[in-house]
């Protein structure tokens, strides 16, 4: 009987040892459940089958193999408990590595937009005539027909009516603006002399829409009135601004044109910047792009706002915004500016 103590001792001692190792090796609860099963379950456990011969022992042996079943679970039990804690810290430690940021790396920033290249000319040529001592007012997109035309010297039945095809939201009264030159009237009227105005901002037209042409653009309209104001100080100031907005070695050309509310009247053009002024499709083989329309403001219009046309003269420009921009950036398509599209506009 002893020898049978003896194996049953052995047994335990080397079941202790096998299930420490491999419990030591186990990294996964899977496996930790799996050796649970294996030497600590209650019903196919290996200390469950070593507890079966307790009745065939003797009175003796039952208190010496029990106590060491009992030392054995134990320590099992209290090993598992700790190796089930060790697994579970070191899935909280990778849970955490995962979601760690590194504060020492810059920021992830939003892409940040820019202008649209029309709001870049806008400003670039509001910018301009700013620094000659014109200030920038603005006015309503919808307007009367008697700031958008007869305050302008262009009556009911003036032929110049027909070369401005209007949105009408009243007929005969109200209207989309076909220019921004009513603002030229509306600020006469609140202002007097010397007055320095550019006035940026959108227009309508019916127009049919091709790459030259759309129903809606932008302009820039300016007006300087003064007590001594000459053809002279048109050209000069006109001139320093193609120079500025095209370069320094811009040259100017004026040409006779008619404006109902500008005389004389003027169509300014610039050497093409694409060939010199040598020629080329771009100007049609001229060499001269047409960049605005100028005059001296017709003495008419003056007396309708209360000036003396015998005591102030003044000047009245405008421009399209999409024409500066389309000469400025060599763009052949009007509509690419209001189409929205980013892979066009991410090149300004």
């Amino acid at each position: 009987m002893i020898e049978q103590l003896d194996v049953l001792l052995q047994q335990l001692d080397d079941l202790r040892a096998r299930a420490i190792a491999e419990l030591e090796a186990i990294t996964t609860k899977a496996a930790l459940d799996e050796w649970d099963t294996r030497y600590l379950g209650r019903s196919r456990g290996e200390l469950k089958n070593i507890s079966a011969v307790m009745p065939k022992l003797t009175k003796e042996e039952r208190p010496v193999v029990g106590q060491k079943i009992n030392t054995v679970k134990a320590e099992l039990e209290q090993r598992l408990v700790a190796k089930r804690e060790s697994l579970q810290q070191r899935e909280l430690l990778a849970a955490l590595e995962k979601e760690r940021l590194d504060v020492t790396l810059p920021g992830r920033t939003q892409a940040i937009g820019h202008m649209h290249p029309l709001s870049r000319i806008t400003l670039e040529i509001t910018q301009i005539f700013m620094r000659m001592g014109f200030q920038v007012v603005q006015g309503p997109e919808v307007e009367t027909d008697y700031y958008n035309f007869q305050a302008l010297n262009i009556p009911a039945d003036h032929p110049a009516r027909d070369m401005q095809d209007t949105f009408w939201v009243v007929p005969g009264e109200i209207l989309l603006r076909t220019q921004t030159s009513p603002m030229q009237i509306r600020t006469m009227e609140q202002t007097r002399p010397p007055v320095r105005v550019v006035v940026p901002g959108k227009v309508f037209r019916y127009e049919a829409v091709d790459a030259s042409h759309e129903a809606m653009f932008h302009q820039i309209e300016g007006l300087l009135i003064d007590e001594h104001c000459t053809m002279a100080d048109l050209k000069g100031c006109l001139e320093r601004f193609a120079q500025e907005m095209f370069g320094e070695d811009r040259r100017v050309r004026f040409r006779g044109s008619y404006f109902p509310f500008t005389e004389p009247s003027a169509e300014v053009d610039i050497d093409c910047p694409f060939c010199a002024g040598e020629g080329c499709r771009t100007c049609k083989y001229t060499g001269w792009l047409e960049i605005l329309g100028s005059g001296m403001v017709d003495p008419r219009v003056l007396r309708q706002v209360g000036y003396d046309p015998a005591k102030y003269r003044g000047f009245a420009f405008g421009m399209g915004v999409e024409r500066v921009a389309m000469l400025k950036y060599g763009v052949n398509e009007i509509r690419l500016f209001s189409g929205n599209d980013l892979r066009f506009l991410r090149q300004f």
